[in-house]
């Protein structure tokens, strides 16, 4: 299989799942203008598996070092590839939850407040687990996303549009969403070997993993997303009959692309986490949080008509690069 070699190419491969982890719900944005999110979930889905299959049968099968993606499946014990199917299973119920968090509130907010808190909790049980990296500029760049985290907050009491009940439920679902994927990648995290290029017997390697994750999401979807089909948290219930006959193939194209770039992030991540450390790639994985709100504000215009956010606005995104800054030259220093 293919693996990197020094922390540079890492920070460029977690640069990357941050653009992909901080955009891959404009697809939802799209989609779900005609198109409930249950039912986009259900792509989504289906994307996430077959992006990791290609780079399994790809880049996880060519190459000198470590295993080949079919022989490293052979040779994993149970625990393993229950740890990465558990890391799905997780992943699945909080990532439904940030969707419906996005349906009632936005980008700007949902992924600051959900994604921010994952990415708090996140590094700090990555980092107990494997403490890689100056736990001083670590935690020092923990604290200003969180200061962050509370800026948006604050912004978003201001858009006029929202009222209180709106912005409670959007706020409380975020918060809940957040709070469950700061554990998914701990599950993920325990089934990897930490050496890629000589991995330990029973242990998975990045692309394994990433597949193993995205059968645990797509499989647990039949419990989780059936549940807020029938009893949705925003919108009308939807049932499997309307999957096929209210969507058309743009609709599912939009959404399997949207698993996609998601899973291209995931699988980048964990590739980059043996030269980063995991509460490193992790971190900065969920710097997505700054580009997600770049899109609800920039682009979605998710603030529009809000009076007196610039300035907070400005501090939010300055907490975010600053923070993001002394999470990578953690590893360094």
């Amino acid at each position: 299989m293919i693996v990197i070699q020094s922390y540079t190419t890492a920070i460029l491969l977690v640069f990357i799942t941050m653009l992909c982890w901080g955009s891959w719900a404009n697809t939802q944005k799209l989609a779900t203008k005609k198109w409930p999110f249950q039912l986009f979930y259900w792509d989504y889905s289906i994307g996430v598996l077959l992006l990791s299959l290609l780079l399994a049968f790809t880049a996880g099968s060519n190459g000198t070092e470590g295993r080949s993606f079919l022989a490293d499946l052979a040779q994993a014990d149970t625990v393993s590839l229950g740890s990465a199917f558990l890391g799905g299973v997780v992943f699945n119920i909080a990532n439904i939850l940030l969707v419906a968090a996005i349906s009632i509130a936005g980008m700007a907010v949902a992924f600051p407040i959900g994604i921010g808190l994952a990415l708090v909790l996140g590094v700090v049980v990555n980092y107990v687990a494997t403490p890689l990296g100056n736990p001083v500029l670590l935690f020092a760049g923990v604290g200003l996303v969180t200061a962050a985290i509370v800026i948006n907050a604050l912004a978003y009491r201001k858009i006029p549009t929202s009222t209180a009940s709106t912005t409670s439920k959007g706020i409380i679902i975020s918060l809940l969403a957040g709070f469950l994927m700061a554990f998914f990648y701990r599950f993920v995290a325990a089934s990897m070997a930490t050496d890629f290029v000589t991995p330990e017997v029973g242990k998975l390697t990045p692309y394994s993993a990433s597949v193993i994750f995205a059968l645990g999401l797509l499989i647990s979807n039949f419990l989780w997303n059936t549940i807020f089909m029938y009893k949705p948290l925003a919108g009308e219930k939807v049932t499997y009959a309307d999957y096929f006959k209210k969507g058309d193939t743009r609709l599912h194209l939009i959404g399997i692309l949207g698993g996609a770039i998601w899973s291209l992030g995931m699988t980048f991540n964990i590739i980059a986490a043996e030269q980063a450390g995991f509460a490193i790639s992790y971190g900065l994985g969920q710097g997505a949080t700054l580009v997600a709100a770049f899109w609800g504000v920039f682009i979605w215009k998710e603030f529009k008509g809000a009076k007196g956010v610039n300035g907070l606005l400005s501090a939010m995104f300055l907490f975010f690069i600053v923070g993001l800054a002394l999470i990578i030259v953690s590893r360094i220093y």
